[in-house]
């Protein structure tokens, strides 16, 4: 692959599956590519390279499960295939602890919707359908205040991820799940 040259799903998705054993963590990057997707598709923005990014933004999380290695890492080695500058620069901004600003709004949806993804999941399997098509917005901020609740979701996150995009958090969480609930067959909800 040519320098910034755009890989094909294919190819992410081999990456994916090399570095992911962990089937929930592949639902994971699943959810948050689709929600990328559908941030693309709403802001007019290459749905390829916002899918790409959602996708690969924890793919090396197995192997560098810590915040001195995850996602920097990762990204040195998609560099090294010649991935795109903008898709390594949007996973390193979804980590705050990286120091590297999200300046693009690529990479601040992926930091609005990576962990809300992983919450609105947390919220699934909680009802007694374990659907999120039976998952409702007031439910999703009710949890938001338990802390007990998916203790290990950064709450802050979610709220500044949609503060970030200038997104109204109850719209940002019923956008997310809609683009979830449309591959919500993969992610077995």
């Amino acid at each position: 692959m040519t320098v910034d040259a755009l890989p094909t799903r294919e190819q992410a998705l081999e990456l994916v599956h090399e570095w992911i054993a962990n089937e929930n963590l592949r639902k994971h990057c699943y959810a948050v590519e689709a929600a990328m997707r559908a941030y693309a598709r709403h802001y007019g923005e290459s749905e390829e390279r916002y899918g790409l990014t959602g996708l690969m933004h924890d793919f090396d999380w197995e192997r560098h499960p810590d915040a001195e290695r995850h996602p920097m890492l990762g990204v040195e080695h998609l560099r090294s295939l010649g991935w795109p500058q903008d898709i390594g620069r949007a996973i390193l901004g979804h980590a705050t602890y990286s120091g590297v600003p999200r300046d693009t709004r690529m990479a601040q949806v992926l930091f609005a919707c990576d962990e809300l993804c992983g919450f609105l999941v947390a919220c699934a399997l909680v009802v007694p359908s374990r659907s999120l098509l039976d998952v409702e917005v007031a439910s999703v901020r009710k949890k938001l205040k338990s802390t007990g609740f998916a203790r290990n979701v950064n709450r802050d996150d979610i709220v500044n991820g949609a503060a970030e995009l200038g997104v109204d958090l109850d719209t940002h969480i019923a956008f997310v799940l809609e683009a979830m609930r449309g591959i919500r067959t993969e992610l077995g909800l």
